[in-house]
C-alpha cells in the first residue's frame, strides 16, 4: 500500500502510524484524510496488527488543517481543487445538507477510528491543534510528550468544532471542561490537558514511543485479539446508550459467544496451570456472529 502523507510501519505485532508532512507541522489535508481511514482499514484486516499507536514525524503532532488556500480553506465553493464539496451546491447556490460533499474529512477519519477493531494508543509529541486533537478524541489512549500543546480553537477561526468531537471531548472531560476549551479557544499545554483529563500520561521526547510500545505489548502479550475487538466496541458503542439493558444484551451475548470458543477454554486453563495463555481465535475470521450488534448510522 502506498501513502502520500502517512507512515505505516508494523513491528512485534504493534502498528505505528506516523503522521508525515514535518515540513507543514503534519497539517491535515485530503491525502492525509484518506491515507488514515485506508491505515485503519487495512489494520483491522490484517491478524498481524493488534495494537496501533499514531504519532507525528518532526517537532508537531498536527498542527490542524491545512492553511494554505487562505481564507478559501473552509469556503469550499470557492475552490477549484475541492469538486466533491462544491457537488453539495446547486446552482441556484441551494446546499444539499444530506449530499455526502457536505460532510466534514476529520469526522470521516474519527468514525473510522471509532469503529477500529485493534486498540489504538496516540502518542502526542508536539503541538495539536484543530483536527490534530479531535482526531485524537476517538483513540483509547492519549499520551504525551512535555513539549505537546493542545487547543480546540475553532471559534477564534470563526469555525465550530469538528471530527464528531463535540460528541466524544464531553465524554472524555466532562461538559464544563470542554465548554471551557472550546469558548476559548486557547492553546494549552500538556499540564493542563493532564490536569482535565485530556490525557493519561505525560513524557519526556525520547521516553513517548517506548511508552507507548510498552502499553501495546502489555495489551498484546496478555489479552485476546477478538475479546479487545468486541470490549473495545462494547465500551465505545455504550457510551451512547440510553439505558444499562443495552449493555446486559451485549455483554450477555458476549459471555454467552465467546465461552464456547476456544480463547476462553484457553484463557482458564493457562491461569490455572500458571502459564502465559496462547489465544488463537482471529479478528479477521472468528468474531462471533452477533457482530455487529448495532445498525450502521446513515449520513442524511
Amino acid at each position: 500500500m502506498t501513502y502520500k502523507a502517512i507512515l505505516y510501519e508494523v513491528e512485534d505485532n504493534i502498528l505505528t502510524i506516523t503522521l508525515n508532512r514535518p515540513d507543514r507541522l503534519n497539517a491535515y489535508n485530503v491525502d492525509m484524510q484518506n491515507d488514515l481511514i485506508t491505515a485503519f482499514n487495512e489494520a483491522d484486516k490484517d491478524d498481524d496488527v493488534k495494537a496501533i499507536i499514531v504519532t507525528g514525524a518532526g517537532r508537531g503532532f498536527c498542527a490542524g488543517a491545512d492553511l494554505s488556500a487562505g481564507a478559501a480553506t473552509f469556503d469550499f465553493e470557492k475552490r477549484d481543487d475541492r469538486s466533491d464539496k462544491k457537488a453539495a451546491i446547486s446552482k441556484d447556490g441551494k446546499i444539499d445538507w444530506s449530499n455526502p460533499g457536505v460532510r466534514d474529512g476529520g469526522g470521516l477519519v474519527t468514525l473510522r477510528i471509532f469503529d477500529c477493531l485493534k486498540p489504538v494508543i496516540s502518542a502526542c509529541n508536539g503541538p495539536a491543534v484543530g483536527v490534530g486533537i479531535t482526531m485524537q478524541l476517538a483513540m483509547d489512549i492519549r499520551l504525551a510528550s512535555d513539549q505537546a500543546r493542545y487547543g480546540f480553537v475553532f471559534a477564534r477561526r470563526g469555525l465550530v468544532p469538528e471530527a464528531c468531537s463535540s460528541w466524544f471531548l464531553p465524554k472524555i472531560v466532562g461538559i464544563s471542561k470542554a465548554l471551557e476549551w472550546v469558548y476559548s479557544g486557547r492553546v494549552f499545554d500538556a499540564v493542563e490537558a493532564l490536569e482535565g483529563g485530556l490525557i493519561r500520561s505525560i513524557h519526556k521526547p525520547d521516553d513517548l514511543i517506548p511508552t507507548a510500545r510498552s502499553i501495546a505489548k502489555e495489551i498484546i502479550e496478555n489479552v485476546a485479539p477478538v475479546s479487545i475487538a468486541l470490549s473495545r466496541q462494547m465500551l465505545w458503542k455504550m457510551a451512547g446508550a440510553d439505558h444499562p439493558m443495552e449493555a446486559h444484551k451485549i455483554d450477555s451475548r458476549g459471555i454467552f459467544s465467546r465461552g464456547r470458543m476456544s480463547d476462553s477454554k484457553e484463557g482458564v486453563t493457562s491461569f490455572l496451570e500458571k502459564r502465559d495463555p496462547n489465544f488463537t481465535d482471529s479478528v479477521s475470521g472468528e468474531m462471533p456472529d452477533y457482530y455487529p450488534w448495532w445498525k450502521e448510522k446513515e449520513y442524511s
